[in-house]
């Protein structure tokens, strides 16, 4: 061991704390730390051999946030802390049996069920929301945006991070540029922040060196001070993403005819150009052209047979991160994957004090819209259209705010759809939320029928509205009120949603309308911390929908059971009363049973089921019937080492009619194939079929990812169908892609 690196260690551990010789362990409530500036740099290489690391000062004494709470935990953590000019520097020395050490090597924000550590870091102070930023045993990152108790797992931070497996436990370095961070522009910065370290075993420990107490709902209001960083400055910089795209596809001639053979595109391709540029320290402008939005792996397929309403995918899309933490609202106002296939993009995003202000605009060749009636939605693709959203958030005493909102999305030949309101969140008395949102809608049709000529004749709003695009207009509004308790031990939840018969959001996602739903929810949680039993809480919720005719829709009551078992287990059980109103028809015998398990007893495998079975109404018959039917869900988390991760999922549903016959079985049948080379190197391997569109799916694909910016991808899909009168697959569809994209910093 080298001098310095003996050094460290004895720094870090030659005291013993009080708690180990008998003392009451006594955790740190809002603990504060002074980071000293270094002379020189620490080069990122996960062996803490620097002498520059001599001068940082030190996080120890973590506590228990689960599965206890506040008391001390059974493994030892420090964290060494600095900065220099630049960069803000964390070592993180986390000791334990190195045998029983989770880890992966896998691609950025895959190894969140290892063992990791990092910091939970709010650099404006005020609650509002924080930087995840974290890395498990040998580096591999993970970063998360945080906001009001929501997790943005799509948010990237470009960072150095190296760790290492050691006879005592593992160590791991990160150095954040401060270029890359908001924070306010001030010759001194006071951030609140706690370091925190997730140990997964038997049950799932997580540690925190400010100590978090479960009773109290404000989560960033318990976090410590970190002082004594001076004279830096995030970064007035101009960043640039240019990239190329290059790909051929092919398609089958007739679909009807599985012997008609592909027909080939032309081999094409498409420059862009995606720029950032950082108006202040906490305000930035960011702009694309010809942005490649496509997906280098498609959506998890979803069962859809027995659903009239539009299904929701996550966005991907790396253009939309900065300040997506700003657009989410209670009500999906806003979804931006509803901007489908921009020419031109471009965001500001803002932050004076604390005031947050951020604007989204585009300009789609092809755009989604989602119709939502009473007991469906309607999907419609038009054309182009200009897309403009502002969103305002104004935050106040703890994990607190108030926002507005305003979209517009204007139609190339006529017809937009506009909506603005308002938004709060309160925090008050520890444990006791209240979130409201109100809404006004208005919708000027285009006048193309040939959009909706497949449903011309439906009407809306009592039959004062046609569903066809023959230049109508009217307002709606929608609001959302809910209340919660969400503490340790009893919770509860009380919502209202409502929304108008005309209510609609071009920009966002709302499959439904013409509904007021009161919901009810309520749990105690048990903490006996047996040998098997870690976690118990019997809890019950129920609800009653009404449209606005007053007629009733819908009414539930379901009990359940969830158990937190030893090897990371979560069971959950319950049975559902229903009576619901369908296509004018009541059904009031809905009666059906949940069963959820999940576990992550080991590292190489993981796994878990889901089932519900009972009685669910056919909804698109005509008429609808009350069936006798299933789903089950199953999937696996296999490590055979720890490089190669391999993730099969089976959905299955089935419905029969109530003499037996049957009225629809199928299943989705997924696995993904992870071989990751080196930390930037990876092949990746998709098969899925399809059992209700009898098809399989073939996605090959090589990365390298340099950061999670600079990438580059290449690989192909393939898709084989059974046509009937057929026995073998059928190739319908192929296409081979790559892509360059190069983060330049200027």
């Amino acid at each position: 061991m080298s001098f310095a690196l003996s050094v460290v260690f004895s720094f870090l551990f030659s005291s013993v704390p009080a708690s180990s010789v008998g003392a009451e362990f006594i955790p740190n409530a809002h603990p504060a730390l002074n980071v000293p500036r270094i002379s020189s740099a620490i080069k990122i290489d996960g062996r803490l051999d620097d002498r520059a690391w001599l001068q940082a000062t030190r996080a120890d004494n973590f506590s228990e946030y689960n599965p206890d709470n506040l008391t001390e935990p059974p493994v030892k953590t420090s964290v060494l802390v600095a900065y220099d000019d630049s960069r803000f520097y964390m070592a993180f020395i986390a000791l334990d049996d190195p045998r029983l050490i989770r880890v992966s090597v896998t691609d950025r924000d895959e190894a969140w069920q290892d063992d990791n550590v990092g910091i939970i870091l709010d650099t404006y102070g005020d609650g509002a929301w924080a930087y995840e930023i974290f890395c498990n045993a040998v580096g591999i990152q993970g970063d998360i945006r945080w906001t009001n108790g929501n997790e943005d797992t799509s948010f990237d931070l470009v960072f150095e991070s190296a760790g290492a497996i050691t006879d005592s436990g593992y160590q791991v370095e990160m150095a954040i540029p401060f270029k890359n961070l908001r924070f306010p522009n001030k010759p001194s910065q006071t951030w609140r922040a706690t370091f925190w370290r997730n140990h997964p075993r038997a049950v799932r420990g997580q540690y925190t060196w400010s100590a978090i107490d479960r009773n109290v709902s404000c989560f960033p209001c318990q976090f410590g001070t970190l002082t004594g960083i001076e004279n830096v400055r995030p970064g007035r910089d101009m960043a640039l993403l240019p990239s190329v795209t290059g790909y051929q596809t092919a398609v089958i001639r007739d679909d009807n005819d599985a012997n008609s053979g592909l027909r080939y595109d032309k081999v094409d391709g498409r420059l862009s150009l995606g720029a950032r540029y950082s108006l202040s320290s906490s305000s930035t402008l960011e702009a694309t052209w010809k942005p490649d939005f496509s997906q280098v792996e498609s959506d998890v397929s979803q069962i859809d047979i027995n659903s009239t309403f539009a299904l929701f995918y996550p966005e991907h899309r790396p253009f939309f991160q900065e300040g997506a933490d700003l657009f989410m609202t209670p009500i999906d106002a806003v979804y931006t994957r509803s901007i489908n296939d921009p020419i031109f993009a471009a965001k500001i995003v803002g932050r004076m004090g604390r005031t947050s202000l951020a604007y989204l605009g585009g300009r789609d060749q092809h755009s989604p819209i989602i119709l939502p009636f009473e007991e469906s939605s309607e999907f419609i693709l038009a054309g182009k259209s200009n897309t403009n959203i502002v969103r305002l958030k104004e935050t106040f005493l703890e994990d607190s705010f108030v926002g507005g909102l305003i979209t517009t999305r204007i139609y190339d030949g006529g017809g937009s759809g506009s909506l603005g309101g308002i938004d709060s969140r309160i925090n008050f008395a520890n444990r006791y939320i209240l979130t409201f949102q109100a809404l006004l809608s208005r919708t000027e049709e285009p006048d193309d029928s040939a959009l909706t000529a497949d449903i011309e004749q439906a009407t809306f709003d009592g039959g004062r509205h046609t569903a066809a695009f023959d230049n109508e207009s009217y307002w709606g509004q929608a609001y959302l009120a809910s209340f919660y308790r969400d503490a340790k031990f009893w919770s509860f939840s009380i919502d209202y949603n409502d929304e108008s018969p005309t209510f609609r959001a071009d920009n966002g996602f709302v499959t439904g309308n013409n509904s007021r739903t009161l919901t009810m929810w309520q749990g105690i949680t048990f903490y006996p911390n047996k040998r098997l039993l870690t976690q118990f809480t019997p809890n019950i919720n129920g609800g009653l929908i009404w449209n606005y005719a007053g007629l009733r829709k819908d009414g539930w009551v379901q009990p359940e059971l969830s158990f937190l078992l030893v090897g990371q287990t979560d069971a959950d059980i319950s049975y559902l009363w229903s009576s619901e109103r369908f296509h004018g028809i009541l059904f009031d015998k809905i009666r059906r049973l949940y069963a959820d398990f999940s576990s992550n007893f080991s590292d190489p495998v993981k796994l878990g089921f889901n089932l519900n079975i009972g009685r669910f109404i056919a909804r698109n018959l005509a008429p609808p019937v009350l069936g006798n039917g299933a789903g089950v869900g199953l999937w696996a988390i296999l490590k055979p080492w720890s490089r190669f991760i391999i993730t099969p999922e089976y959905d299955y549903s089935i419905l029969d009619y109530p003499d037996g016959r049957n009225i629809f079985e199928g299943y989705i049948l997924r696995t993904k194939f992870n071989y990751q080379f080196t930390r930037e190197l990876m092949t990746r391997f998709v098969v899925q079929y399809d059992d209700f569109d009898r098809q399989f799916d073939l996605e090959p694909l090589l990365s390298y990812k340099l950061n999670a910016f600079t990438i580059f991808y290449v690989g192909s899909t393939h898709s084989y169908q059974i046509f009937d009168g057929h026995d073998n697959m059928t190739e319908v569809g192929r296409q081979f892609f790559l892509k360059f994209q190069y983060l330049v910093g200027i």
